[in-house]
């Protein structure tokens, strides 16, 4: 019985350790004729995104910035709310603060700098 109750105690604490719906890796906007896959990954405790493939209207192509982050410091909110982060724009080099809204395979991303407000919305890739 004392092995049952320790296993069904290691259950619940594994269990717990859900992780973030908006893990995964997500398709961005055309931006200046390039797009990326973001893969969004979890960093102490917070969500980060780094540039996992970029493509532009030939396809995938090699780019310096891959590997870079895109996303960090992505605090959840919980309902899909996420705020107080950054994401950065390489084809301008402007880093925005921003927020996001997760529904269902859809991310939407904001942010502004200064008085330069964007937006997109991001598709799930997996």
């Amino acid at each position: 019985m004392k092995h049952f109750i320790a296993a069904a105690a290691l259950a619940l604490v594994a269990g717990g350790a859900a992780a973030d719906p908006v893990l995964g890796t997500w398709k961005t906007q055309v931006d200046d004729g390039n797009y990326a896959h973001v893969q969004m990954y979890s960093c102490g405790g917070k969500i980060c995104g780094k540039i996992a493939k970029a493509f532009n209207s030939s396809g995938e192509f090699a780019t310096e910035n891959k590997g870079k982050n895109l996303v960090w410091d992505m605090v959840a909110q919980g309902g899909g709310s996420y705020k107080s982060g950054k994401i950065w724009q390489p084809s301008t080099d402007k880093v925005y603060r921003s927020k996001m809204s997760l529904s269902g395979n859809t991310l939407k991303v904001s942010g502004c700098v200064g008085p330069i407000c964007k937006k997109q919305t991001w598709s799930r890739v997996n």
